[in-house]
């Protein structure tokens, strides 16, 4: 039961993600402009703290951004006549929005300023390639395109159905991830047998088709694919 209870509070929670990207046109502007900035660093020599800084501001918008939605439907819900504390406290959570928005346009400009600065040299060019740099940028990008994904072409809950087997896209990411990093054909080979596994066992629980759980696959190598071989 509690597994069950944890499963549907996942559920829960990806619908929330899945609803405010469907309906909010700030959403999608917000996820846009963080696949950018995700796909842009690759081209940057990026340190662990500027790549946490940056992470930590790209949710920080997107988390705000939730919250000012689920304010707006909880007053709209109790209320729709206008009402002067109704208004105050959408201004507040759209205040809110905005102050997350203004720091991560500052973390942005003091991370990528002097990189961007024509002056630098050949810095446009320089590809960071680290594994785990790369790595996590597959894998954000890898959840983020899926949840898309999902909104436009959702069947079921956001964690069973849709045209893409989001765990399945995760678990052959990793190991294609794996294969660049380790370069061993037994690592790899262990790898991709967990990752289809993994497919196996969305198809055996009846949460995704056989077409899906393909589709999820195809997905997670390409991208992770297309991170290490053509851009790292």
């Amino acid at each position: 039961m509690k597994v069950r209870n944890l499963i549907q509070s996942f559920n829960y929670a990806i619908d929330g993600i899945v609803y405010s990207l469907k309906t909010q046109r700030n959403m999608r502007i917000h996820y846009s402009a963080a696949i950018f900035v995700l796909l842009i660093s690759l081209f940057f020599n990026l340190s662990r703290i500027e790549l946490l800084i940056l992470f930590f501001a790209i949710s920080l918008v997107i988390i705000t951004e939730m919250i000012n939605t689920a304010i707006e439907k909880t007053i709209d819900m109790f209320t729709s006549k206008y009402h002067p504390f109704a208004k105050i406290a959408k201004n507040v959570a759209a205040g809110a929005v905005l102050i997350a928005s203004l720091n991560a346009l500052i973390v942005a400009y003091l991370i990528f300023f002097d990189r961007l600065n024509p002056y630098t040299s050949l810095v446009l060019v320089k590809i960071k390639n680290s594994p785990i740099h790369l790595t996590f940028i597959s894998l954000v990008l890898v959840i983020i395109i899926t949840i898309i994904v999902k909104t436009k072409t959702k069947i079921g809950t956001p964690m069973q159905g849709g045209i893409i087997s989001g765990h399945t896209a995760l678990a052959f990411s990793i190991a294609t991830a794996i294969t660049f990093i380790g370069e061993n054909i037994l690592i790899t080979t262990l790898s991709f047998l967990i990752a289809l596994l993994v497919g196996e066992s969305r198809i055996e629980g009846k949460i995704h088709s056989t077409f899906q759980v393909f589709n999820g696959s195809v997905f997670g190598i390409l991208v992770t694919v297309i991170i290490f071989q053509f851009i790292g």
